[in-house]
């Protein structure tokens, strides 16, 4: 059967076998002095495998093969070895794969010779998270985030990795001269391109910093969700909030921040934010792209770690996470508050699901829920209000006839317990309020009786 090219927007032929793609997780065996290595070493080979594979799926490719590869010495100008890349070069062709996926950092030369040994597409994992970012971007500042962190990368592709670094353009002007190399062109456009989409970015953050400091004006808290990529963020904030946010089991479904109003139990009001997941090993001008997503956890009252239990690499995701609110600036010792939020406890066995309640319920910084089940979101919430405004106090209050319209924000922001109405006209409630809306309350209040009901 004869196999017809496709092109896309780009112009570059495209044809149907690269929607099959071959998945290799290199394994390089390395000094335990190496930061790198020791990163690595902290996540099982299955689990970054599996890794590896999710995110491939998240761009709607075939995996044709998917497998980890020992490195006990990497090449530089190949990474692997010489009997590697012909074993690979015999699966790419047994597979009719027309893509490899390394999940690795590969430099450009590596790259570049990777594709002239096995004739066929590669891509690293760096250029895999740019494409699903691509994909998600929905916002105008996603967009701008993404086409910032493809320009960054693709300017690091121009060392070396071009056939036509040689070729001079004629020199221009009054002086003349002997002319640029292309490379020396494609780089000065490309650099052009980043300041003009940094410009951009700016004034995005900009108009998001007005928006921010309205928001300060109506004094709610800001609540974000973070947590690696699937771990169950998108799925609690649809529950907390009602609202349909894209929720799937997929990685890097969200990629743009969304920000909801939340009620407490008691009527207290915060903002929840949901942000792009955390991912392992994410190269350091990605973090700088996206780091005006990530704002909103920064500038957080409070952050909720959504984790999935049912994970068995969720101690290394949850100190992936770690690290990169450290390198955000919210780390453990900066005195604002953190809750760990322990999910997918729907898909644990029941004896480790009640294990895990067990040991919750000895901390202080970690709730047990199922955002899909809707399992221990009242507690979560309960959890929330306590950390945001305080523990709630009981007290009576008395609203004078002249104060009646306080009546519907007392029952807003408060739970009563009971309600006597006086022969004067006036209102006593015994209520349970949150410090934070008791000290507003006495702003809004002429009278305030006290705070024992004993005493009156």
């Amino acid at each position: 059967m004869t196999k017809t090219n496709k092109k896309n927007s780009d112009g570059v032929d495209r044809t149907p076998e690269e929607t099959r793609a071959v998945v290799l997780v290199p394994v390089i065996k390395t000094r335990p002095s190496d930061e790198v290595a020791e990163s690595l070493s902290a996540r099982s080979d299955s689990a970054r495998l599996e890794e590896a594979v999710g995110l491939t799926r998240a761009i709607d490719l075939e995996i044709a093969e998917a497998l980890v590869v020992p490195v006990p010495k990497p090449q530089p100008g190949t990474l692997f070895g010489t009997g590697k890349i012909a074993e690979i070069l015999a699966l790419v062709e047994e597979s009719e794969a027309g893509l490899v996926i390394v999940d690795h950092p590969l430099t450009p030369v590596q790259q570049r010779n990777l594709e002239r040994e096995w004739k066929v597409k590669v891509i690293d994992r760096t250029g895999l998270i740019l494409e699903i970012f691509g994909r998600r971007a929905s916002t105008k500042e996603g967009v701008l985030q993404v086409d910032l962190a493809h320009l960054n990368y693709q300017k690091g592709r121009l060392v070396r990795s071009w056939t036509h670094l040689e070729r001079q353009r004629g020199g221009g002007g009054f002086m003349g001269g002997p002319g640029e190399t292309q490379i020396e062109a494609d780089r000065r456009m490309l650099q052009e391109k980043i300041l003009k989409l940094e410009r951009e970015l700016e004034q995005v953050r900009r108009t998001r910093q007005l928006h921010r400091s309205k928001r300060r004006k109506v004094p709610h808290p800001i609540v974000s969700l973070v947590g690696y990529t699937n771990a169950g963020k998108s799925t609690l904030f649809n529950r907390l909030t009602g609202s349909g946010v894209l929720a799937e089991d997929m990685l890097f479904a969200t990629l743009d921040p969304t920000l909801r109003r939340l009620k407490l139990p008691h009527g207290g009001m915060v903002i929840l934010s949901d942000t792009v997941g955390f991912i392992s090993d994410l190269p350091t001008h990605l973090v700088a792209a996206f780091r005006a997503t990530l704002e909103e956890v920064v500038e957080a009252d409070l952050i909720l770690h959504v984790r999935d239990m049912s994970d068995p690499d969720r101690n290394a995701q949850a100190k992936d996470v770690e690290d990169i609110l450290e390198s955000l600036g919210r780390g453990e010792g900066d005195g604002r508050q953190l809750l760990e939020v322990w999910n997918k406890i729907d898909r644990m066995e029941p004896e480790a699901a009640a294990d895990l309640k067990k040991r919750a319920q000895g901390l202080d910084h970690a709730i047990v829920v199922s955002a899909l089940k809707g399992e221990g979101i009242d507690a979560l919430l309960a959890e929330i209000e306590r950390l945001i405004s305080g523990k709630l106090e009981k007290r009576l209050i008395r609203i004078e006839p002249d104060e009646m319209s306080l009546l519907p924000w007392v029952y807003e922001r408060s739970h009563v317990l009971s309600r006597q109405d006086e022969e004067d006209g006036a209102v006593t409630l015994e209520v349970e309020i949150t410090a934070v809306e008791s000290a507003e309350l006495d702003a809004r209040l002429g009278t305030v009786l006290g705070e024992d009901p004993d005493d009156y």
